[in-house]
């Protein structure tokens, strides 16, 4: 599965394309519905990393789908649509959830119930076998690969065996860790601690962070 597709063009499908290439992959990057959003990301990577040239390329979502495995590199509600509206074209690929379905009225805690989560729930709608990952790592840090000189850990949760070696084979290609923390339903604890390392970032009395942090397992030695 060395073809992967972007959808989206923010600061996320940038860091995951950056560490993508950097793994040997070729990129698919489609935007929503400006091509041209995602042509310029193309020729910024392509200009910050010259053995990425001929690695990617770009289009808009409802293009053919090249990528084996489709990350969604936009939030919940976006996603959504995305797996319901091109569930054909999505059938049978590898769909990585990266998001964090922070309820944004509150900002107190997640717009899913606790008996779930916005992996599962995309499963539900889509015939595209769903992995979640990514939703703990910070796009600044991805894009460096580690922190204070300690790789990035991507923790990673799915149902289907191949599906989840797929995705922590592209991690690792890209110079990360991949920890698989078990089935699809530990989404349910990855999203919460995603929303906790969104939440220290985001607290006025916590300074020190700046989105600049990363979520780490240390082994004994």
């Amino acid at each position: 599965m060395n073809d992967i597709t972007i959808i989206g063009t923010g600061s996320m499908a940038r860091s995951i394309a950056v560490r993508a290439l950097a793994g040997g992959r070729s990129v698919q990057l489609l935007a929503h519905d400006d091509k041209g959003k995602a042509d310029k990301l193309a020729a910024e990577l392509s200009g910050a990393d010259k053995t990425s040239t001929g690695r990617i390329s770009t289009g808009i979502v409802g293009d053919g789908i090249t990528g084996a495995i489709v990350i969604g590199a936009v939030p919940f509600d976006a996603a959504k649509m995305l797996v319901t509206e091109h569930r054909g074209a999505l059938g049978g690929k590898v769909y990585v959830d990266i998001t964090n379905p922070v309820d944004a009225s509150t900002f107190e805690g997640l717009a899913v119930p606790h008996d779930t989560s916005a992996a599962e729930e995309l499963q539900k709608t889509t015939d595209a076998r769903v992995v979640k990952a990514f939703n703990t790592t910070f796009a600044g840090p991805l894009v460096q690969g580690e922190v204070a000189g300690q790789p990035l850990d991507v923790l990673i949760a799915g149902d289907d065996d191949e599906a989840v070696r797929a995705v922590a084979d592209l991690v690792r290609a890209g110079g990360l860790t991949p920890i698989v923390v078990g089935p699809l339903r530990r989404a349910r604890q990855l999203e919460q601690a995603g929303f906790l390392h969104m939440l220290l970032q985001a607290n006025e009395g916590l300074p020190e962070f700046q989105w600049d942090t990363a979520l780490r397992i240390v082994r004994a030695e």
